[in-house]
């Protein structure tokens, strides 16, 4: 079992979605981020007064998965969410010891589902 942790652009999440659900990969939590890589941060201007913005948003993407779906959830995350330029997000891979289904107990694999 492992964890997939993503965090991508917020326009290409239908993307990475859809990318998903056609590999038969359904469940996920996503959230809201605040961010910044290799793209730094940029001035901007607001109502006069100069801003430096360092953090970008981004969506954060967590998706436990059985050992056979980690290889197709990854290659779902980068065909949606790849755009080519800097800031397109970054995908980590996370050994996952237990996972407990609180309505019926299961666990393990069976519990991820």
């Amino acid at each position: 079992m492992k964890l997939i942790i993503a965090y991508i652009q917020p326009d290409r999440l239908n993307a990475v979605k859809q990318a998903l659900f056609t590999r038969e990969i359904y469940k996920m939590s996503v959230t809201n981020a605040l961010g910044c890589g290799q793209q730094g941060g940029y001035v901007h201007m607001y109502r006069g007064a100069t801003e430096e913005v360092t953090l970008h948003k981004k969506m954060r993407l967590a998706i436990a998965v059985n050992d056979n779906f980690v290889e197709p959830t990854i290659q779902a995350i980068v065909e949606g969410a790849r755009t080519g330029d800097i800031g397109d997000g970054k995908i980590f891979v996370l050994p996952m010891d237990e996972c407990v289904r609180i309505r019926t107990g299961e666990r393990g694999s069976l519990a991820i589902g």
